[in-house]
């Protein structure tokens, strides 16, 4: 993304150097990023070396928080042995992804707070805090002592910390994209924002593929016992070097300008619901295909395999990361078709491909066959990246720039909050129901239909500038 053809472009109306005659100098009639005249006559514009110091900020922050879930996840049956030893193995587990499904309960809670710091002091004072905090909560679960050493405190201590990282995760999604998109060319704000879902599914992958090699690596006594505790210390420096990344930034060129001219609104959550209630509804809504999708394709899928098709676990495991990996490289090219041909016109077609595609691809996966499977995953993986890849830059883009991040965080975290966290939860209530193991793609088909009435009543963002209201 560093090529951006020997200039820099232009955000929201912005004129870049070179048509200043190289001095950064606005003439009459020029605009900046709002695109109201330059105030003094100087032109903010970005150099490419600051944008890509944005892009590695925006990154690791996403990053770092589905890592530990990934790695959470999938050394769940190990730490239910730790924290829970004296329950049975199923209801240790159950009690361990209980405490994964509370982190999401606090969700909408941070979705206020961290929106609030964000549009009230700044992006970045949110996004340093939120790293800070994220990276060590899940380092402190590597030094949590079992429940051998300290009895029930053990899980006590597990569930504080996850708390606690439900609560500043809830700002990294928001906040990024925003950041993102205020600072990215006019021209590639959707593909400068695919970059937040991009580095989910990087953190997932990296996750699992590490927890994944430990467990072959270290026997199960060595698990248990240390092993498990490895990828949980890595958050700690990579916590602090998004941290330092962070802090060298200035704070976005449109929010820099409200703060000069004391523009910055004061409680930016409660004009949010009380001055732009229309569009949080249609936010919520826009974000049910990505809460559901996500959490049941990248997420659920392999226990979908292995536990209601019969397929081996290493089978389900390969072909999930199979479909991670495609989904990385599919979510930046939907970035550039949003850019291209707009917002509306990707996300609406995300939403009817799942609503005519995810019954009959879920009937294929039946079939057992580990090619078709692949092939149908990385179908649904591409399917979900038309609403993924475009979802960061729309919603930044629907909410004025006093509102922007309280819009995006609040909107973003009580959508996942309700449907996304839930969604592996009732994908298995609604198989044990119906009896019907394509329950869950109907559930998908669902949320698309619902995201597509959102959609569809929102308006095209994509060719407009930033706005302040």
């Amino acid at each position: 993304m560093s090529n951006e053809n020997s200039s820099p472009a232009t955000l929201a109306g912005q004129t870049s150097p070179e048509s200043n005659n190289g001095h950064g100098s606005t003439s009459p009639g020029q605009t900046t990023l709002s695109g109201h005249a330059a105030p003094g006559g100087h032109d903010p514009a970005v150099s490419r070396e600051t944008r890509r110091r944005v892009v590695a900020a925006s990154f690791i922050g996403n990053f770092v928080e589905w890592f530990d879930y990934a790695v959470y996840g999938y050394l769940a049956a190990t730490i239910a042995a730790v924290f829970f030893p004296e329950s049975n193995p199923q209801t240790a587990l159950l009690l361990t992804f209980a405490l994964f499904a509370i982190s999401f309960l606090v969700r909408p809670l941070g979705g206020f707070v961290w929106g609030h710091i964000g549009d009230r002091v700044g992006r970045r004072t949110a996004l340093s805090l939120s790293i800070l905090i994220m990276s060590g909560a899940t380092f402190c679960i590597a030094l949590i002592p079992g429940y051998n050493a300290i009895g029930i405190w053990a899980p006590i201590l597990l569930l504080v910390v996850r708390v606690v990282q439900g609560f500043s995760a809830s700002g990294e999604y928001a906040g990024a994209s925003a950041f993102l998109v205020e600072y990215a060319p006019a021209n590639k704000r959707g593909l400068y924002a695919a970059v937040v879902p991009a580095s989910t599914a990087a953190g997932l992958l990296l996750g699992s593929l590490l927890a994944g090699l430990l467990t072959v690596l270290l026997s199960a006594e060595a698990m248990q016992s240390w092993g498990w505790r490895l990828p949980f210390l890595l958050a700690a420096p990579m916590g602090l070097i998004g941290r330092y990344i962070r802090t060298k930034l200035e704070d976005t060129p449109v929010f820099r300008e409200l703060a000069e001219e004391d523009q910055a609104i004061k409680a930016p959550v409660s004009s949010l619901f009380r001055n732009h209630w229309r569009l949080l509804l249609k936010a919520v809504g826009a974000v049910l295909l990505n809460a559901v999708g996500f959490y049941v394709i990248l997420s659920y899928m392999p226990t979908y395999l292995s536990s209601e098709l019969g397929l081996g676990a290493a089978e389900s495991f390969l072909a999930t990361t199979i479909a991670l990996v495609t989904y990385i490289g599919f979510i930046f090219l939907t970035g550039m078709l949003s850019d291209r041909y707009g917002r509306k016109k990707v996300l609406i077609a995300a939403s009817l491909s799942f609503i005519l595609l995810t019954v009959p691809a879920f009937a294929l996966l039946g079939t057992g066959n580990f090619l078709v499977i692949v092939l149908v995953q990385i179908l649904l993986g591409g399917m979900l990246t038309l609403n993924d890849g475009t979802l960061p830059s729309f919603l930044a883009e629907m909410f004025p720039t006093r509102v922007r991040y309280s819009g995006f965080a609040v909107s973003f975290n009580l959508s996942n909050a309700l449907f996304g966290g839930t969604a592996p939860f009732m994908a298995t209530l609604l198989i044990a129901a119906t009896a019907n193991d394509l329950a869950p793609a109907w559930y998908l088909a669902g949320a698309a239909a619902i995201s597509l009435i959102a959609v569809a009543l929102s308006r095209e963002t994509s060719k407009e500038p930033l706005r302040h209201e």
